[in-house]
């Protein structure tokens, strides 16, 4: 089967990479941008464009292009012969919350005017419930001149990837497919069991969509609980990190799970990146307001969202705080940030926290350094040693395991002022104090 990806991105490569090892022909389309087209070259030569550490993509991607069974390129003909076409490009929301389609409107068209009969299309992007039906649909119907669930196959998928797991969370978490008819959905469970070691869940487009939104905003949800919770801690001059133990060591009752339900009080911190969580509560809150039968105030769902937004506010605050300690005024002190990358231990800069704190930062400090060991951005360098020379505050907010190796005395020494304003418990916090800092951390009463 030939086998088309479009978006050659943190979902679109390991899709393609695994359904090229098993034996299906698949060709990555990728635009040639100034900011991505680089990657056409580098995935036909068997790199992986994908910083960090993920397991087996750099061997499966080399082995695949190898063998002769994925090719990347930016001709748009091949859409031509695809027997499947999986899209998977950005869907990032504006300043407003509001969806930006862009992409997925003009790849849709684009493979409309050229897709043949009986192909089976799916998007794998994350959308706003009602997407596939009442966005990709109609563009691809009127483009080709054929009807969905007749003429070609039509369904969404999302995957449940996370950066360093990219290949293990596509072949080992369960699937959901939702199509656009009961055949359509057919079609792709049984593309997706070439791939997918897990359980494949059947349903429709509209229920997947929600699905997988819904699955985001949770996640959100709870991360904004527990920030709540540590700017409680830090008001009554407590420790988070002891209380979300507490709070998690009630034990799950097997003879009754209902009666006593395991608690999971998730970890605070500086602030939520990534592609998916900072705009998909906004998705779902979209998707509800243009298609809903009522309306629904999502106020749980957005409020959490904006206060999850508003954690690199609040780490400047801490780092005023513990400046004024010492006499410095923000407008005269240098500030190091460690770490730009979302998640630890990537490269992965999407909707970085790091990036609103440093714009904060910048705004009111002489001086504001980043430092990064693992992405390569213009506003980041690399040398730790430069970073740190005069900085009369470290604010760590990506716990990269470099990080946790650091030496107090070496920081002391290197550093103007010793103060650390710890968003990730990179830190502790007595040793840190014992050894003449100042320390602030979310949740972290300052005399803990």
């Amino acid at each position: 089967m030939n086998l088309v990806v479009v978006g050659m991105g943190y979902v679109g490569i390991p899709a393609a990479a695994l359904f090229a090892d098993k034996g299906f022909n698949v060709t990555g389309v990728q635009r040639r941008s100034k900011r991505s087209g680089w990657k056409i070259d580098h995935l036909n030569q068997g790199k992986s464009p994908i910083g960090g550490d993920e397991p087996g993509l750099e061997e499966i991607i080399a082995r695949v292009v190898e063998k002769g069974s994925f090719h990347v390129t930016d001709d748009l003909s091949v859409y031509k012969d695809a027997d499947v076409i999986l899209i998977d490009v950005q869907t990032p929301v504006d300043d407003e919350h509001k969806p930006l389609y862009e992409s997925l409107r003009q790849v849709s068209r684009d493979i409309g005017e050229r897709m043949k009969k009986g192909v089976l299309i799916g998007v794998e992007s994350t959308v706003a419930p009602g997407t596939t039906e009442n966005v990709v649909k109609p563009i691809l119907e009127e483009a080709s001149g054929m009807k969905a669930g007749e003429d070609f196959n039509l369904m969404f998928s999302y995957e449940r990837v996370t950066v360093g797991r990219l290949l293990h969370n596509i072949k080992h978490m369960p699937r959901i497919v939702g199509g656009y008819t009961s055949e359509c959905t057919r079609r792709g469970v049984e593309l997706y069991s070439h791939i997918v070691e897990a359980e494949i869940h059947p349903t429709d487009s509209l229920t997947a969509e929600v699905a997988k939104v819904t699955e985001n905003a949770y996640r959100d949800v709870n991360i904004a609980f527990a920030n709540e919770v540590a700017l409680i801690c830090e008001s009554l001059g407590v420790d988070v990190l002891e209380v979300r133990w507490y709070v998690n060591s009630l034990p799950n009752d097997p003879s009754d799970p209902t009666k006593n339900p395991v608690r999971n009080m998730h970890t605070p911190g500086a602030g939520v990146g990534g592609h998916c969580l900072p705009k998909d509560s906004w998705l779902l809150k979209h998707g509800v307001d243009t298609y809903g039968e009522r309306k629904v105030p999502l106020n749980i769902i957005t409020g959490s969202r904006r206060l999850n937004d508003s954690m690199p506010t609040h780490m400047r605050n801490l780092i005023s705080e513990a400046l004024h300690e010492h006499g410095v005024e923000l407008s005269s002190s240098s500030i190091c940030i460690l770490g730009y990358a979302f998640l630890e231990n990537s490269d992965d800069t999407r909707n970085t926290p790091a990036q609103p704190l440093y714009d904060l930062l910048r705004r009111e400090c002489r001086k504001v350094t980043i430092h990064d060991p693992h992405t390569q951005t213009n506003n980041v360098t690399n040398d730790l040693t430069k970073a740190l020379t005069d900085a009369n505050c470290l604010a760590l907010v990506t716990a990269h395991k470099e990080y946790h190796e650091l030496d107090l005395d070496w920081l002391k020494e290197t550093m103007k002022t010793p103060i650390i304003v710890d968003g990730r418990y990179v830190f502790n916090p007595k040793e840190c104090r014992e050894k003449g800092f100042t320390y602030r951390g979310v949740g972290i009463g300052k005399d803990k």
